[in-house]
């Protein structure tokens, strides 16, 4: 029986209500009628099509954003509004300190969850923000927790993710507590690390409590900066200072030229380990039958079929319920600090099991992070003919919402078929980077609208008015339209364009911009 499980058919569910779904019988003129004009179809009569659309838009109500956009059609004009490639404050300390309320003072509003307890915050999230014209990427991490069973160094691992992706560091500290022992067991690393450091003297509320934060001297990280983050005191001055200490440039999550980024991730001991140590020739990292033996992201460069790869292997992902504390909690962290570098991500599968739900939020975890997706499914030598029946219905069943995703059936631990991965991850890096004309996707997109509109909606049928590629990696297109398209709609589209252009191995992002005729609006 061949190695290869079939991929998942089409899916009915996602086909817009009251439209067949065999459309092969309907031939759509692709000469669609813009502007009264009709343009047949050929790259340069596509493109005068867009241009016509996009004049259209005139008629409708556009803010500074849609213009921006519209504007840089044809580069990557999103790729400056996005926390790609923007420089990284991250903000550290000890839980109940007031690092998430810092947050909202600084992006000026309430979108960190502030509670006066403890742990309140345990990922780490990052928001756009700006101060005085200068756009940075602000990073509200977890508290440190010094008490975690059995690791005398977690409180370190916290202020590690951190340095890992920071540009700069915000060290928040209690002014009215003084530097405890927690505070002092992160400082050397930070210090160390190379990364500019800014302790903040947090809840000083007036004048008269400046003098208490003199102890913080004593951390050796420079001079305190007083401010209160609940009241907004000294939090101007402080990003002033920060301004001065963020480089012009972000530090690069991908190398450009460089060897790609692969990220191994997946459960405790499925392999990936064992699939680091086969690919690298080497016993690169500690294998053990003793699920969660790694803890820390190691990276290694590897040749396989004479290209190098720089290969991350990353502690297993367990279950949340497991999250709540130690080792592991900061373990995930780190794994998706790992994810958030990489540009593809092999998820590693153990096929003598059957697929979990675990497997499924690792898999949505990669493609939330926009990263090309491989699923490698490991210990195909262990299967048997009664397991891979089970298995094939467990793909279609589970997997079929990243159908798009090129599986690769391998051994790690005798190295079988490894050699297949190089092409799956190429798959999915170019995908990943693929750009539509804005004239061929209009026109991709006006004949998907006369051959299957929009359903109609309280009275309303939603149209598209235009459509542009606002950036790569992943592809995400933005779609100027009438009205909501629904959740439904947006699937059949995207699914349409895989069918069309690929795509295979890259998470698809649609976003919406609903858009007003400025006649509609002044009649209200």
């Amino acid at each position: 029986m061949s190695d290869n499980l079939h991929h998942p058919e089409d899916h009915p569910e996602d086909q817009p209500q009251g439209l067949p779904s065999d459309t092969s019988e309907q031939v759509v003129d692709p000469g669609a009628l813009v502007n009264d004009e009709v343009f047949p179809d050929d790259e340069a009569s596509q493109d005068k099509r867009a241009q016509a659309l996009r004049g259209g838009l005139e008629a409708f109500e556009l803010d500074d954003e849609d213009i921006a956009l519209l504007e840089g059609v044809g580069g990557d004009a999103l790729e400056e509004a996005t926390t790609w490639g923007m420089p990284v404050v991250a903000v550290v300390g000890r839980p109940n300190v007031g690092k998430s309320a810092l947050v909202n003072r600084i992006i000026g509003r309430r979108e960190a969850v502030v509670q006066d307890i403890p742990g309140v915050t345990r990922d780490r999230v990052s928001y756009p923000a700006e101060w005085n014209e200068r756009r940075f990427s602000l990073m509200d991490t977890g508290g440190w927790e010094p008490d975690a069973k059995g690791l005398d160094q977690s409180v370190a691992v916290q202020a590690e993710v951190a340095i890992d992706t920071a540009d700069v560091i915000l060290f928040v500290v209690d002014s009215r507590v003084g530097p405890t022992a927690t505070d002092e067991r992160v400082v050397s690393l930070l210090r160390q690390s190379g990364v500019p450091v800014v302790v903040v003297a947090n809840k000083v509320d007036d004048q008269r409590q400046e003098p208490e934060i003199a102890s913080l001297w004593s951390l050796g990280l420079g001079e305190p900066w007083p401010v209160s983050a609940l009241h907004g005191r000294g939090v101007a001055d402080l990003l002033d200072h920060v301004l001065t200490l963020l480089p012009t440039k972000a530090k690069a999550p991908i190398q450009p030229g460089g060897p790609r980024r692969v990220a191994l991730v997946g459960k405790p001991n499925v392999g990936k380990s064992s699939l680091l140590n086969k690919a690298a020739r080497s016993e690169r990292v500690v294998v053990a039958d003793t699920a969660g033996t790694t803890r820390d992201p190691v990276d290694e460069l590897v040749d396989i079929g004479g290209e190098t790869w720089k290969f991350v292997d990353t502690a297993g992902i367990r279950r949340k319920v497991h999250l709540q504390q130690g080792a592991d909690f900061y373990a995930s962290l780190r794994t998706q600090a790992a994810l958030e570098k990489a540009e593809v991500a092999v998820v590693v599968i153990d096929v003598s099991e059957p697929v979990s739900e675990q497997d499924m939020r690792i898999i949505d975890l990669v493609v939330e992070s926009g990263r090309g997706l491989v699923i490698a499914f490991n210990k195909w030598d262990l299967l048997d003919d009664e397991r891979r029946r089970y298995l094939e219905r467990e793909i279609e069943v589970d997997l079929d919402h990243v159908d798009w995703a090129p599986r690769v059936n391998i051994s790690a631990e005798t190295g079988r078929h490894i050699e297949k991965l190089p092409h799956a991850l190429h798959t999915a890096l170019e995908s990943w980077d693929r750009r539509i004309g804005t004239g061929e996707l209009n026109a991709f997109v006006a004949e998907l609208a006369q051959a299957h509109p929009h359903p109609v909606r309280g009275g309303k049928q939603p149209r598209v008015l235009y459509a542009t590629q606002a950036t790569t990696r992943p592809p995400t297109f933005v779609l100027f339209t009438t009205g909501f398209l629904d959740p439904q709609y947006r699937r059949f589209i995207q699914r349409r364009l895989r069918e069309t252009y690929g795509f295979e191995g890259t998470p698809i992002r649609i976003q919406m911009r609903v858009r007003e005729r400025r006649s509609e609006r002044k009649g209200r």
